[in-house]
């Protein structure tokens, strides 16, 4: 019989969890590196079959560095874990680890598919650019803010025009220009390195095939497109392009006890940063398309806006989004907007 390795993963250390024929053989705790953990795995265990971790910040580093030691790692849904660790009595990292354990040998777990280093570096682009522009944001409220405390109102601008405005309501005012003068370099600063990263974006759309194709698509911009191929990866991690509404969290959710059975809200679970990139697509394509761009999804969009009005129907809209974009990258069809274009 093989071994069951459970491992509590955080930044410093991790408690280490080794399981044999339904009893405990070893556990320690290492510095959270795979290397020194691999290394004490095959101390202990000769014939490790798996070893279990819950998701986490370190959880796709430790899955391929595992991976790459010959290790079969195999990272579980942290929602799920906690509902069965949280029962123990004493809350402690060895108890998870020997919960985590005991998951593997039973195989009563929810294995979740671990993302490549190629996609996480796409994610991680469209995640700083995200976060510069929120800042640019912040500071753009907050210079109109102070200002606004001394009767400087700047009138609505953006670039380089929110610039000039600044300056010419700042002239004659000595003192507010040393504090508002700061601000305005940072968001000079930020709005450079944010555009510095939408032309990353930019070109890693152009170059991949599958994101020109997404994009043919009305609403669907080239950072959409990216973070779902990102996130997709592989069109043929869905055996069904409907699984991927429900991966997203953009099926409703059910309730069922007895005589009582109903549908909620969304569930909202999953990548929340492509939920809403895939809202706004479909925002776009309900509001902000051109009055001659016609398509059946458009229409059937426009049809539940009238019956249930327009957030529900944006998000029927982008559920259906994220179903087709799956379709046309395992078909490597593109957007075919009517039937009768079909035909």
């Amino acid at each position: 019989m093989g071994q069951y390795i459970g491992l509590d993963v955080s930044l410093k250390d991790t408690a280490i969890s080794i399981r044999e024929d339904g009893k405990r053989i070893w556990r320690g705790k290492c510095p959270s590196d795979p290397g020194i953990i691999a290394q004490a795995v095959r101390k202990h265990a000769d014939d490790p079959l798996s070893v279990v971790f819950e998701t986490g910040p370190l959880a796709t580093w430790f899955f391929h560095a595992l991976t790459g030691e010959g290790l079969r790692a195999i990272c579980i849904e942290a929602r799920h874990a906690q509902k069965i660790l949280g029962e123990t009595l004493n809350k402690t990292d060895a108890n998870d680890a020997e919960g985590l354990a005991k998951l593997a040998e039973t195989g009563f777990y929810k294995a979740v598919r671990v993302k490549s280093f190629e996609a996480m570096l796409i994610r991680s682009l469209v995640a700083a650019r995200t976060q510069l522009l929120a800042i640019t944001t912040q500071l753009t409220n907050q210079i109109r803010g102070l200002m606004k405390t001394f009767g400087l109102v700047v009138p609505k601008s953006k670039g380089r025009v929110f610039i000039e405005k600044v300056n010419d309501l700042l002239d004659g005012h000595v003192e507010l220009k040393g504090i508002i003068y700061p601000l305005l370099e940072a968001w000079q600063a930020v709005r450079e390195r944010a555009s510095t990263l939408s032309r990353q974006l930019l070109l890693a759309a152009r170059q991949c095939q599958s994101t020109r194709l997404l994009m043919t698509i009305p609403g669907v911009g080239a950072i959409t497109a990216v973070s779902y191929v990102a996130a997709i990866e592989d069109p043929k991690n869905f055996p069904k392009s409907r699984s991927v509404g429900a991966w997203l969290g953009l099926t409703t959710r059910r309730y069922q006890s007895g005589e009582m059975d109903f549908n909620g809200h969304i569930s909202r679970r999953g990548d929340q940063r492509l939920r809403g990139l895939l809202y706004e697509a479909a925002t776009s394509l309900l509001t902000r398309t051109r009055a001659e761009t016609v398509s059946d999804l458009k229409t059937w969009g426009l049809q539940l806006r009238e019956r249930l009005g327009f957030k529900r129907a944006a998000v029927a809209v982008a559920r259906k989004l994220a179903v087709i974009m799956h379709s046309m990258l395992k078909t490597g069809q593109t957007f075919i907007p009517t039937r009768e274009e079909l035909a």
